[in-house]
């Protein structure tokens, strides 16, 4: 049995807007991610997964809840203690290019968090890590002294997860890592993570827009709306039986290669996205959604377990 690497309780992040606006991007998260099983998190743009990773790996300061990571609560770790447990936790980021610099070479880029936290004793010890890493990620020894803008978006995504894997971390945020790489190229890259998971048991939270990836990559799916997450399972689970009217929508406009599917029915999402600023008490997808009632509204809906590691936030989903 799995334990737990990765636990949030109650996880919030609120940005200010003005002296009384603040932005509820996180709002009140609870998940656990067990070591060597991937997370997927999926919603449309916008509804805080980027900054549900960055909070987890405090790039941004939770404004309230707990962050335990393999058993410490790290929550309240100032720089310098936080500072020692990153090299546990790394981050690949969305696009491979604005994410590393331009000037660097990829012999350059990848040994620099390895000089950093100071893991290596000389030069010559970085240079054959950097050689390992190159070759376990997948790119060739020529290219060693080669540019960002020399490459194409594989091979600098791959600069990415080698930087990830250089201080042998523990878990990793992968920030929608494919989806700016052509269809034949996300595969590549979602085949090597999945290697390296098996590999090195890794633990990944997967942030994604796209559901065929994350069904592909996941063994539990959290499905985020304007803060929150709506509905969390197993990735087996959410596919066969999704339970919320928004994930239900999201899975309907996944297109399916097959003409015999050319009349199914696409549950349109309609109305207005409510304002992720102050928002009112209440579910947030009730604007929206087609099972709406006053039931929805003026009261936060419980996150419950509908079923056995089934969860769900909705009025209209009973026990």
């Amino acid at each position: 049995m799995s334990q737990p690497l990765i636990e949030l309780q109650n996880l919030t992040k609120y940005f200010d807007i003005s002296k009384t606006a603040k932005l509820h991007a996180v709002d009140g998260v609870s998940l656990t991610i067990n070591q060597g099983e991937t997370l997927g998190v999926v919603g449309e743009s916008g509804c805080g997964k980027s900054t549900l990773g960055r909070t987890v790996l405090k790039l941004h300061e939770p404004t309230d809840g707990k962050i335990i990571f393999d058993g410490k609560d790290i929550t309240n770790y100032r720089k310098g203690q936080i500072h020692k447990i990153r090299q546990d936790m790394q981050m690949i980021f969305q696009d491979p290019y604005s994410s590393l610099n331009p000037r660097m070479s990829v012999q350059d880029l990848i040994a620099e968090p390895l000089l950093i936290n100071k893991v290596c004793k000389d030069k010559r010890e970085v240079f054959d890590k950097v050689s390992e890493l190159m070759e376990t990620v997948g790119l060739a020894e020529r290219l060693s002294s080669a540019y960002p803008h020399e490459l194409d978006g594989g091979r600098r995504q791959r600069i990415g997860v080698a930087r990830a894997l250089a201080l042998n971390p523990k878990f990793i945020v992968c920030d929608e890592p494919v989806s700016a790489l052509d269809v034949s190229i996300q595969a590549q890259i979602l085949n090597l993570l999945m290697d390296l998971q098996d590999e090195r048991h890794l633990t990944y939270m997967f942030i994604t827009h796209d559901l065929s990836v994350v069904r592909h990559i996941s063994d539990q799916i959290a499905v985020m709306y304007l803060g929150r997450c709506v509905e969390l399972c197993s990735s087996k689970e959410l596919f066969k039986n999704p339970l919320h009217p928004y994930t239900k929508a999201l899975l309907s406009a996944i297109p399916v290669p097959s003409i015999e599917m050319r009349d199914k029915k696409i549950e349109v999402i309609k109305g207005e996205v409510t304002s992720p600023v102050n928002p009112k008490p209440g579910c947030r997808f009730a604007a929206r959604c087609p099972l709406a009632s006053d039931e929805c509204r003026g009261t936060d809906i419980p996150f419950e377990e509908i079923e056995p590691g089934h969860f769900v936030s909705c009025c209209k989903v009973k026990k």
